[in-house]
């Protein structure tokens, strides 16, 4: 691709491959801040049959469940299958 002074000018295009998880898989959200713990959770239900966001998920610690879509940030551990 060519810019408007003639030099040639690109971008690359990275796409990540969709999320898929399934229950009993673990979620964790990387902290944005320096020094802050990480968010891990475990993924109890899923909304749509493909494994695709979002999720149910029970949070360590306080046990607290939410539904989460997932951002860039977030990363799905597979839990033992069986």
């Amino acid at each position: 691709m060519e810019g408007e002074d003639g030099r040639r000018t690109g971008t690359l295009l990275i796409r990540e491959a969709p999320m898929k998880a399934t229950v009993g898989d673990k979620l964790i959200v990387e902290s944005a801040h320096d020094g802050a713990p990480r968010k891990i959770g475990f993924i109890i239900e899923l909304r749509n049959e493909d494994g695709s966001p979002p999720y149910v998920v029970r949070w360590e610690g306080d046990e607290h469940e939410s539904l989460v879509f997932p951002g860039p940030d977030a990363h799905i551990v597979p839990g033992v299958r069986r």
